[in-house]
């Protein structure tokens, strides 16, 4: 039986991931999985709409046409926000540069890839945020009798507390905790920039108690939110496990029935909460890890306040 060889695009694909995203671009690993995320769904779509199997695709299957198409599917196919389909693009732009760089004798090819614009959105979209009755309510619905329910209560009421994004909750570990004044936690931002986030009494004893929940066999390199197995929590699992309290909640707060509240959710959430305090927005900026204030200014649009 002949053995199958590495095409024009396997071999693409794995110098792309393997040595030009986190090498020559030092990119995270959260970005090249959402990379690598896009280039398999754009692979599965050209092949679901051609007559080769995924494994026999060459860079001919690569083209604005086939593109196109995609971005299109992933909003009337597959209900993908604006923001979605953006960021699958900026994808598949950077594997063109790559490609351009690479195959310079498909230049042409690669420049009609790059030259599909990004589609703008409502400006003034709403955000999607909880009132503070909204998440009393929510944390009010964990069973916190459970260690699954003290890590789930531990964890939403810390994503409150520091308005971090997902992966940021996801990758703390128990040396990155303080639970002892002054309360605060260590968090790794984009970019690999870390910051220390003042933390809540309340958040600290909650963050204390799972701890110890935790380090019964653990190091401080330990992870703090880990799964029933012991792995690490995902953000799949984050969204799921939100959404199951979401949905309970709904049969007290009627208000959320009307909302789309994801795991970011919480972090608006948490900017909204400081801006009504008073809080600057320097300082919000700098709490939430925005790059520039202008991220943070568009807080100022969902307070209507």
């Amino acid at each position: 039986m002949k053995r199958a060889r590495p095409n024009d695009l396997g071999l693409a694909v794995e110098k792309f991931f393997r040595e030009y995203l986190p090498t020559l671009r030092g990119m995270s690993l959260h970005t090249i999985r959402s990379y690598r995320d896009a280039l398999i769904l754009f692979l599965r779509f050209v092949s679901s709409h051609s007559d080769q199997r995924l494994e026999d695709l060459c860079l001919d299957a690569f083209t604005a046409e086939h593109v196109t198409q995609f971005l299109m599917s992933l909003e009337v196919e597959r209900h993908n926000s604006i923001a979605t389909r953006n960021a699958r693009l900026a994808a598949l732009h950077t594997f063109a540069r790559f490609l351009a760089a690479e195959s310079p004798e498909h230049l042409a090819k690669w420049q009609r890839v790059l030259g599909l614009p990004f589609k703008r959105g409502a400006r003034n979209a709403p955000i999607d945020y909880l009132e503070s009755t909204e998440a009393e309510t929510l944390l009010g619905q964990i069973d916190r009798s459970t260690e699954t329910g003290r890590r789930d209560y531990a964890l939403f009421a810390l994503m409150l507390n520091t308005g971090a994004r997902v992966q940021e909750m996801l990758d703390l570990k128990l040396s990155d905790v303080r639970t002892e004044p002054p309360c605060q936690v260590r968090l790794r931002g984009k970019g690999g920039k870390v910051r220390l986030c003042p933390i809540w009494a309340s958040t600290a004893a909650r963050l204390r108690e799972l701890a110890e929940q935790v380090s019964r066999s653990a190091t401080i390199d330990t992870l703090l939110f880990t799964n029933r197995r012991g792995g690490k929590l995902t953000r799949f699992g984050v969204r799921y496990l939100l959404n199951k309290y979401i949905v309970a909640s709904a049969a007290t707060a009627s208000t959320l029935h009307e909302k789309r509240i994801h795991p970011h959710s919480l972090r608006h959430t948490t900017a909204i909460y400081l801006l009504k305090a008073g809080v600057d927005f320097a300082t919000i900026s700098q709490w939430l890890g925005h790059a520039t204030l202008n991220t943070t200014m568009k807080y100022a649009r969902a307070d209507l306040d």
